[in-house]
C-alpha cells in the first residue's frame, strides 16, 4: 500500500518506519520545510526519535500526495487543521485514520468526529489506537492495536492488509469506545505519575488504574460507547501502559508535578506534547454534562487551576464518602 502519515513527531515518524520495513511505500509529511529538509539529509529524525534510520521507502515531503490511506499523527489540536490541508490538497475523500488521542479543545469533539465535520464526504474515517509506544514500534518490538472505524467493512480490509508479524491490528466498529480510551487514559497516567513520583506504592497505583478506567468506562458508555470495547486495547490495555510504562509522557508530566515543578516547568522539561493535559478541561466538561462521576478528572482540572497541590489530591480522592463499586 501507499500510505500518507501527517505529522513527523515520534509516533508518525515510528509508524513511518515500522509501515516501509514491511514493504509499504510511505510518505512522511510535515509543514515545516525545515524539517522535511533535516529528515532527508539526514535519514533520521533527530528532534523528535533519535538513533532510528528512516528506511528507504520513507520520503519525507513538505507536499500532500496520493495514498491509498492518510494517517494523521500530529496533536489533536492540529488535527482539524490536517484535514483541511487534505481538502486543499484535493485529498478530501482519501480514507484517513487519526493515529492522536483527545477531545478538541472548546469543540469537545473526538477525533473521528473532527474529522467527519471537515470531511463530510470521506466515507472511511478511523481512529489508530491501542498501548503503543513510539520508540519500541520503531525497534520492531510486538505491539497489538485497533483500528476502529464505523464502516466496519472497510476497517477490518485495512487491519487485514495492514497486519504482520509485528503490528497485530484488531478491527472494531466501537469508533467512540476506542477513541475515549484513548483520549482518557492520558487524564488517567497524569494522575498515577503523581502517586508514584510521590511514592504511594504499588497498592495505591492498581487502585489508581482500576477507578480510572471505572471513569473512563462511565464516560464512554455515556457518550454511547460498547463495554467490550473498553475491556480491550483501546481501553484497559492502552490505560495499563500509559499508567506504569516510562516511555509515558503523560505519567512523566505526573512525576514531575509530583517533584515540585509547576505545570509549565514540567512541559518545557517534557520537551514532547503530553495530550492528557490539554485533555483534562474538556474530559471534565463532558462530565459535567453528562452527569458523569469522575472525581480523579476533576481533582487533576483543579491542580492545574492552582486550586490544590499534589499532596491534597491524593488525600481528597481518599477522603470521599465511602460507596459501592
Amino acid at each position: 500500500m501507499k500510505i500518507g502519515i501527517m505529522g513527523s513527531g515520534a509516533w508518525g515518524t515510528a509508524l513511518a518506519i515500522h509501515f516501509a520495513l514491511h514493504q509499504h511505500q510511505v510518505w512522511l509529511w510535515s509543514h515545516r520545510a525545515e524539517h522535511v529538509a533535516q529528515l532527508q539529509q539526514q535519514r533520521c529524525n533527530q528532534r523528535y526519535l533519535p538513533d532510528f534510520q528512516l528506511p528507504d521507502l520513507v520520503v519525507p515531503t513538505a507536499t500532500l500526495a496520493m495514498a491509498d490511506v492518510v494517517i494523521i499523527a500530529t496533536p489533536v489540536a492540529a488535527l482539524r487543521s490536517s484535514a483541511r490541508q487534505l481538502v486543499a490538497a484535493g485529498l478530501g475523500e482519501v480514507p484517513v485514520l487519526a493515529a492522536c488521542k483527545g477531545f478538541e479543545q472548546q469543540t469537545g469533539l473526538l477525533p473521528h468526529q473532527v474529522l467527519a465535520e471537515v470531511l463530510p464526504h470521506n466515507t472511511c474515517i478511523g481512529v489508530l489506537s491501542g498501548p503503543s509506544f513510539a520508540q519500541e514500534l520503531a525497534q520492531q518490538q510486538p505491539c497489538a492495536v485497533t483500528l476502529a472505524s464505523s464502516d466496519i467493512d472497510w476497517i477490518r480490509d485495512l487491519a487485514a492488509r495492514l497486519n504482520n508479524n509485528v503490528l497485530r491490528l484488531y478491527a472494531n466498529h466501537d469508533v467512540v469506545g476506542a477513541a475515549v480510551g484513548g483520549a482518557v487514559k492520558n487524564v488517567m497516567a497524569i494522575a498515577n505519575g503523581i502517586a508514584d513520583g510521590l511514592h504511594y506504592g504499588k497498592n495505591a497505583q492498581v487502585a489508581l488504574i482500576t477507578r480510572g478506567l471505572a471513569e473512563i468506562s462511565r464516560l464512554a458508555l455515556a457518550l454511547g460507547a460498547r463495554q467490550n470495547t473498553l475491556m480491550g486495547l483501546s481501553g484497559m490495555g492502552d490505560l495499563i501502559l500509559t499508567c506504569t510504562g516510562a516511555l509515558s509522557r503523560n505519567r512523566k508530566v505526573g512525576l514531575l508535578l509530583a517533584e515540585g515543578k509547576s505545570l509549565p516547568q514540567a512541559l518545557a522539561e517534557l520537551g514532547h506534547v503530553a495530550e492528557g493535559v490539554y485533555t483534562v478541561e474538556e474530559v471534565c466538561r463532558q462530565a459535567e454534562r453528562l452527569g458523569v462521576d469522575m472525581p480523579i478528572a476533576m481533582l487533576l482540572r483543579q491542580l492545574f487551576h492552582g486550586n490544590i497541590n499534589v499532596h491534597s489530591l491524593a488525600e481528597t480522592l481518599m477522603e470521599r464518602e465511602p460507596t459501592l463499586e
